[in-house]
């Protein structure tokens, strides 16, 4: 059986915690940000973790992670 290859592109989007767990980052952050609130900024430069039911379909993704 010959290896499975990660797709690059969830590999540069997702990173896995050392409890198993995946962490990414919010859309809507790149720019037109004058039009957002400050409290909204400041949240979206948090990372945030992968629901549930989406981390298994990252882990698909990511085999080797």
């Amino acid at each position: 059986m010959p290896k499975m290859k990660t797709l690059q592109a969830a590999a540069k989007r997702f990173k896995k915690t050392a409890s198993g767990k995946y962490k990414r980052y919010g859309a809507f952050a790149t720019h037109l940000m004058t039009g957002k609130s400050s409290k909204r900024r400041r949240n979206l430069r948090r990372a945030k973790m992968v629901s549930q039911p989406n981390a298994k379909k990252v882990a698909h993704l990511l085999p080797y992670a």
